[in-house]
């Protein structure tokens, strides 16, 4: 049996991999090619674009690899089926549920190894990458309205409301262009504060540089009608919202971990803001490692297809038409979810869910009548 595993394992690793490193270095020229379209602009050279390229190659290995796992395992299982290598290893005593279970142990290792680069390898290196573009460019801008964040306080005249907008960060790393609004528990304006610059602590501490603080009277303060401004050059002023929250805000969707996501998505649900393209984007990160269990089961019937019903490019033909199709319905799913306000989990789990079905069933199908 070892044998046997040692056979399989290292032909089918050796085939994935082989996918994976060709469809990287695809991505990598075709990032590097629109990322040489910029040099000579705001001071970008050849070198920032190899950086910038070569940072996306963890995200673009996140994503393709289960099609990587796909194709790989189809080739090197048709090409054992073509060889009668596979013949040969089901006469000595390969069962179809002692294939499986093989190939499911592999799967499982593919989905671990995809889950550490999709959680710790990709958003180090798209947060590297979101820093080096603002370098290059002077820093981050979020768009003609900005990252919006909320938070709710209690005071003693009753909760407040707190919305803070920023336009964007500066190149070395601080946020830019602050402002935030206080509110009373009947929606009135009591304070505003506008900021060029500012960070934030680990403590949740911001610390505002050149502010601008207006702050209107209180309704029970008879005969009070001055808004009372002052400029301060430091102000620090608490708030729940910490760097991480912040950080989630401002930085590229794909820079987030598993637990980023979960936490953010509480945040946003806690605060009332719309959390549901959140949500979704946890469970299908979550459960996207598995989605390589679930290449591995597609991959398996084509082991006992009839060597002479199709060459082994045909079939892997196939492979990629199959790896495309799950990419597609796996977007697709996660589009209607937003939109429809579908449970999260069920919209991600179920392009994994249909593809197993289909596979164990051809499987089922071919261990029964081929």
């Amino acid at each position: 049996m070892k044998t046997i595993r040692r056979l399989l394992y290292r032909d089918i690793v050796a085939s994935v991999m082989f996918v994976a490193l060709a469809f990287l270095s695809l991505f990598f020229f075709i990032d590097l090619v629109e990322a040489l379209d910029s040099v000579g602009r705001s001071g970008r050279d050849v070198s920032l674009a190899l950086q910038t390229a070569a940072l996306q190659l963890p995200g673009h290995f996140y994503e393709l690899f289960p099609i990587a796992v796909l194709i790989g395992t189809i080739f090197s299982l048709a090409r054992m089926a073509q060889s009668s290598e596979f013949t040969i290893l089901r006469t000595g005593g390969l069962g179809p549920g002692r294939a499986l279970r093989l190939l499911a142990t592999l799967g499982l290792a593919f989905g671990v190894l995809t889950f550490v680069v999709g959680d710790y390898v990709a958003p180090a290196a798209e947060r590297q990458a979101a820093l080096l573009q603002a370098r290059a460019s002077g820093g981050i801008r979020l768009g003609a309205n900005g990252a919006w964040l909320k938070e709710r306080r209690g005071a003693p005249g009753g909760e407040r409301s707190i919305s803070v907008n920023v336009a964007g960060a500066t190149a070395t790393g601080a946020l830019a262009g602050i402002r935030v609004f206080e509110f009373d528990g009947d929606g009135r304006l009591l304070t505003r504060i506008d900021a060029v610059e500012g960070r934030v602590d680990k403590d949740g501490t911001w610390t505002l540089i050149d502010a601008l603080v207006a702050r209107w009277p209180l309704p029970r303060a008879a005969g009070e009608t001055r808004v009372l401004i002052e400029r301060v050059p430091l102000l620090h002023w608490p708030s729940t919202l910490d760097a991480d929250v912040v950080a989630a805000a401002v930085l590229p969707v794909g820079s987030m971990t598993t637990l980023e996501l979960w936490r953010y998505s509480a945040h946003l649900s806690d605060q009332e803001q719309a959390a549901q393209s959140h949500l979704v984007r946890f469970w299908r990160k979550a459960l996207y490692p598995l989605a390589c269990l679930v290449m591995v089961a597609l991959a398996l019937p084509f082991a006992y297809l009839h060597a002479r019903g199709g060459s082994v490019s045909l079939k892997v033909f196939g492979g990629i038409l199959l790896g495309i199709s799950f990419v597609l319905l796996n977007n697709l799913s996660g589009h209607i979810a937003t939109l429809r306000a579908w449970t999260p989990w069920i919209a991600a789990a179920a392009p994994s869910g249909l593809y197993l079905l289909l596979s164990m069933a051809a499987f089922a199908w071919l261990v029964r009548y081929r």
